[in-house]
């Protein structure tokens, strides 16, 4: 006869107490407690249909254990290869978190409808075999390799797994996954933890490599327990505005590879194309004449692109002034207006700025400072900059222009795409020996910046 019994857990750590505890002695958070009623079987153990491996694992010295490359499954998406840092890890757990309605199925069915030759299992726990035919015909991709289970069951997912033996398991979402051997509720703390455990345990033991949906909350983490992100080998988050065409893949973590790396995407009819040069997909072709716009090398991981930064000052028509941002953080705007009025004179304090990041993209690189308040002193002006100039800088808080990294990548770039002439920080050229047809224009304070391109 099974026993209920109800008990609390911390929704950071997953940390189990019999009682209701306002702060988690693993965690230290305050208020994560929820309670959950969990079961606790007196009965006989049951048969175990997890178990993959007859074999225990067996300690070994350091010296007898080889590493060597990893061989990684090839993605057939140069993309998604990059941010898994070259391809998918056998027995590796991948976690992919984003936004409802953000294209994480699409994606993930559009590549596995591409490996042709890798038998692939795709369980959902959210939609139909009818709906997965139509998302198929959309992206009209075909692949006899790839089969369809809807099923929210641990133990039925396992035993359709032993009899199909897949070379990929993917699991859509883990939210929706439930096992008998607990009473809570599909995407409890609890659940979500033993499912996520299950699944470890059978990568690591077949050597089949596991891909799981994830969900996201309102703050933007993934939902569930922390420690579904510390199980798992990799989590990659999908991200973009769903009234843009973009979407940015990024790597939260990754046992395997760099977590720097991001994947492009547009969103278009047929599912999401692959974009390989996004700088020239991201700068307006006519932008002759029109002020508040800056360009500027950015870099994302270790991928250069130009970006098109946009700002809009006007007079403020209330009493405080609206300050405003979209793909740019509005706290380090706030900064950089501050210094633009302190250092370097201009008032802005009775003006309303607005700044976006064209495309919908969401950009941290501290090397885009300097577009940022040349773009506002632009528009603040009605003074367009020049066409064939390009910016990037990171303006301190006593305007100076400081250094920034990868400078040979963004330099490369900006010539590649045309421009004639690149304003960098100054003593940023240290070890650049490459001839390169684009002018450098070394730049040590916001004043010297604005005397080159207001001048």
């Amino acid at each position: 006869m099974a026993k209920l019994k109800s008990a609390y857990f911390c929704s950071n750590c997953g940390y189990e107490s019999p009682k209701w505890m306002g702060r988690c002695i693993a965690c230290g958070e305050w208020s994560t407690f929820v309670e959950e009623l969990v079961r606790k079987d007196a009965s006989s153990p049951k048969e175990d249909t997890r178990s993959f491996a007859d074999v225990k694992s067996k300690p070994l010295p350091l010296k007898d254990i080889k590493a060597g490359e990893e061989q990684r499954i090839d993605m057939i998406d140069e993309e998604l290869n990059r941010v898994l840092g070259g391809g998918l890890v056998p027995a590796s757990v991948v976690l992919l978190g984003g936004e409802p309605g953000i294209g994480k199925s699409t994606l993930v069915l559009q590549t596995i409808l591409k490996l042709k030759n890798i038998l692939t299992l795709y369980v959902s726990g959210e939609e139909s075999a009818r709906q997965l035919k139509l998302r198929a015909d959309r992206i009209g991709l075909e692949n006899d390799n790839c089969l369809l289970l809807c099923e929210t069951n641990l133990d039925e997912i396992f035993k359709n797994v032993k009899e199909v033996s897949p070379q990929l398991l993917i699991v859509d979402s883990i939210q929706t996954i439930y096992s008998e051997a607990l009473e809570s509720s599909p995407g409890t703390i609890s659940q979500v933890r033993e499912c996520a455990s299950s699944l470890l345990k059978f990568a690591k033991q077949s050597g089949t490599p596991v891909l799981l949906i994830g969900h996201i909350t309102k703050d933007g983490s993934i939902a569930g327990p922390k420690i579904l992100e510390h199980i798992v080998d990799a989590v990659i988050q999908f991200e973009g505005d769903q009234h843009y065409m973009y979407r940015i893949l990024r790597s939260i973590k990754n046992r395997f590879g760099s977590t720097a790396e991001i994947g492009i995407y547009e969103m278009n009819q047929s599912g999401l194309r692959e974009v390989s040069n996004p700088s020239e997909l991201l700068l307006t072709r006519n932008r002759e004449g029109l002020s508040g716009i800056g360009i500027s090398a950015a870099i994302e991981g270790i991928r250069p692109f130009l970006i098109e930064t946009q700002s809009l000052v006007s007079s403020a028509a209330y009493g405080t002034p609206q300050r405003s941002t979209t793909g740019f953080d509005v706290r380090r705007m706030n900064m950089l207006l501050a210094v633009l009025e302190k250092r370097a004179g201009f008032k802005l304090a009775q003006k309303d700025v607005f700044l976006n990041i064209a495309g919908g993209l969401k950009v941290n690189d501290p090397g885009m400072d300097l577009s940022v308040i040349s773009a506002v002193l632009s528009s603040s002006l009605d003074i367009a900059i020049d066409n064939d100039t390009c910016l990037c800088g990171e303006v301190g808080l006593s305007g100076e222009i400081r250094p920034v990294n990868r400078i040979e990548q963004r330099i490369q770039e900006a010539e590649k795409l045309g421009f004639s002439r690149i304003l960098i920080p100054a003593n940023n050229l240290k070890g650049f020996n490459k001839k390169v047809s684009i002018d450098i224009k070394q730049v040590s304070k916001v004043s010297d910046a604005f005397r080159l391109l207001f001048s």
